[in-house]
């Protein structure tokens, strides 16, 4: 005896229902496959389950965006809306402009410029002199910056001499401990007075 033909609705039991899917993808999926290779047919299936877990299929010799893109020509559906179309448009658009900035930077690399011609050759060879100009001015600031910053730290080392003796006479503990260091630097018309009377004052 044959198989009875089994009602085609919804499966009330979870277990079977989710055995029955199983089945029945893993076939949808085998047929998909054999109809591409026999017939080099352009086949993509797409499934989801009641959860939401994705199972796809698509022909090695096409890609599911080539597909879907002969669909909405051939079939005049409209796939996309405008917000989307917009989109897809911007990322193309940053797409180029990035593929250009690369080409841009080999060439100020000196790579792949023996396919550029003589005016392309002078576009690069101005970008190169302007990026050179704004190097050295750079490099000028930065110089002119770390000058004053090493002429103030001159300017620190060397203390005032009368601020040295004003700082003694106030019982300045830095001052007394440093004197000997800058004694030897400071001008011959300074010397540090001493703090204690003279001793032969008492004899």
């Amino acid at each position: 005896m044959g198989r009875g033909k089994i009602e085609i609705k919804r499966i009330e039991n979870s277990s079977n229902r989710q055995v029955t899917y199983s089945k029945r993808r893993s076939g949808i999926m085998k047929k998909a496959k054999e109809i591409s290779v026999l017939c080099d047919a352009q086949v993509s299936v797409i499934i989801f389950n009641n959860s939401g877990k994705m199972h796809d299929f698509c022909s090695p010799s096409t890609t599911l965006i080539d597909l879907l893109d002969q669909y909405h020509k051939l079939s005049g559906k409209k796939l996309w809306d405008a917000k989307h179309e917009h989109l897809d448009n911007e990322i193309n658009r940053i797409k180029k402009e990035n593929d250009r900035m690369q080409t841009e930077l080999r060439h100020l690399s000196g790579e792949d410029i023996t396919t550029s011609n003589y005016k392309e050759l002078m576009v690069l060879e101005e970008a190169l002199e302007n990026g050179i100009s704004s190097l050295k001015a750079k490099q000028n600031e930065m110089l002119e910056d770390e000058n004053q910053g090493l002429q103030f730290k001159l300017r620190q080392m060397h203390l005032d001499p009368m601020d040295d003796q004003n700082g003694l006479e106030n019982g300045d503990v830095y001052h007394q401990q440093g004197v000997g260091d800058y004694e030897s630097q400071m001008p011959f018309a300074f010397r540090v007075q001493p703090m204690q009377p003279n001793l032969q004052d008492r004899f």
